[in-house]
């Protein structure tokens, strides 16, 4: 009877361990182990193994924690038989039920979850040992197993989808970057998944707050125009607003009015600039980054399907939609956003949706509209007037000005648990 208590002992201590390498190596940090992987880590290797052959891990804990299990609760009813006749089975049963539940199931599987990769990189040496011992049975009903799902019409695809891999990676940067301390990495993070999203459509600086240059002025008015502008590069026209020339840069001018002798007019202003790059407002951010990187140009000319100009993009804008908002001293600033003392916030028309919930943490759609006057009215199918209210996505948009048919001025009212927040 002591060498059964002993035995039994020992397989709730198996029990345990099974436990703990479940959910240990279940829940483990993926990219953690592949971190520490590259970094050297022969226990984190061998961890990612076992991850990659989850199936056969999972089948010999399986099988070890059963055949321990029932050898266990075996030897517990002989030795309960023993000291209580008949009446043993039902006091082995309530003892191993009560021991295996809190003991060898709960304690030990809670431990794993807030110790689950400490205990991973120890456990591992071990399970690949089991695994290897119990493989060839284990292979064997794996088989069985897969042919009864192909049976009964069970798809056992296990590959990943592109939007799968991109979710998953959205919902780690929300679970791990809570604190406040790291909410503008957070949303650096998210910016840097949208690229493939967002089109420069949505980012662009709009045609009517471009800076353009009639190419057809005298050359003092020109240089005057240049010098006023807060910008380096600005697009030539002649004849028509919309048939840019070219795009001259600012110290390309200087440079050539510098050398220049004679009369400034003599200058040929379209001869300094460069060619203008059009390119379509649907292509992704993530592409045209990519093309400014190709072509080492900072500046492009915006176009619809129709080719009419529809205003240009920049590098900065680009990285600006990583990084947050880049302001120097040439800079215009222009308040799009002015939070008030009860909690709203008076919002230009033109502020763009992407910025308000990067900015404020909101969930505001942006597949329709690119702005918080264009999603205004896509949801109310109208041009509203002044002091009209509109209620969407449980925020309270009222419109506080408008010319003519565009709306300049929004008073927007988040839900009590979105309001704004401080800028850092």
């Amino acid at each position: 009877m002591i060498l059964n208590i002993v035995a039994i002992v020992v397989l709730l201590l198996l029990l345990f361990f099974f436990s703990c390498s479940e959910t240990s190596l279940t829940v483990v940090s993926k990219p953690l182990m592949h971190q520490l992987e590259v970094e050297g880590d022969s226990r984190a290797a061998l961890v990612n193994r076992l991850q990659n052959r989850k199936e056969r891990l999972l089948g010999s804990i399986l099988l070890g924690n059963t055949l321990v299990q029932i050898l266990a609760s075996a030897l517990a009813t002989s030795v309960a038989i023993a000291m209580f006749g008949d009446a043993g089975v039902a006091y082995g049963t309530v003892f191993m039920t009560v021991i295996v539940l809190v003991f060898c199931e709960i304690l030990p599987k809670t431990i794993a979850i807030h110790q689950a990769n400490t205990l991973a990189l120890a456990l591992a040496p071990i399970m690949r040992a089991i695994a290897w011992l119990f493989g060839p049975p284990i292979l064997a009903v794996q088989a069985f197993v897969n042919g009864l799902l192909r049976l009964i019409g069970v798809p056992l695809n296990s590959e990943v989808g592109i939007d799968e891999t991109m979710a998953e990676l959205r919902g780690a940067i929300d679970i791990h970057t809570v604190e406040d301390d790291v909410k503008h990495e957070r949303k650096m993070l998210r910016s840097i998944l949208d690229l493939g999203d967002v089109e420069v459509g949505e980012i662009m600086n709009h045609r009517k707050n471009l800076v353009t240059i009639n190419a057809a002025l005298p050359m003092s008015v020109i240089l005057d125009q240049v010098t006023a502008s807060p910008y380096t590069r600005l697009p030539l026209w002649k004849g028509d607003h919309d048939n840019i020339v070219g795009v001259i840069h600012s110290k390309d001018l200087l440079r050539a009015v510098r050398n220049h002798t004679g009369d400034l007019d003599e200058i040929d202003i379209v001869g300094l600039a460069t060619p203008p790059w059009f390119i379509p407002d649907s292509t992704t951010l993530i592409d045209q980054l990519q093309a400014f990187r190709k072509r080492r140009e900072h500046f492009a000319l915006v176009v619809d399907e129709y080719g009419t100009l529809l205003g240009v993009v920049t590098l900065e804008d680009i990285i600006e939609e990583i990084v947050g908002e880049i302001s120097d001293e040439h800079d215009v600033q222009v308040a799009g956003v002015r939070p008030q003392p009860d909690g709203t916030c008076i919002v230009n028309g033109d502020v763009t949706i992407r910025d308000l919930n990067r900015e404020y943490d909101w969930r505001l759609p942006d597949e329709h509209a690119a702005t918080i006057a264009g999603l205004l009215l896509h949801e109310s199918r109208m041009i509203p007037e002044v002091n009209q209210v509109f209620l969407f996505y449980g925020f309270r948009f009222e419109v506080l000005r408008r010319v003519r048919n565009q709306i300049i001025s929004i008073r927007l009212t988040p839900p009590s648990d979105a309001g704004p927040q401080e800028n850092s």
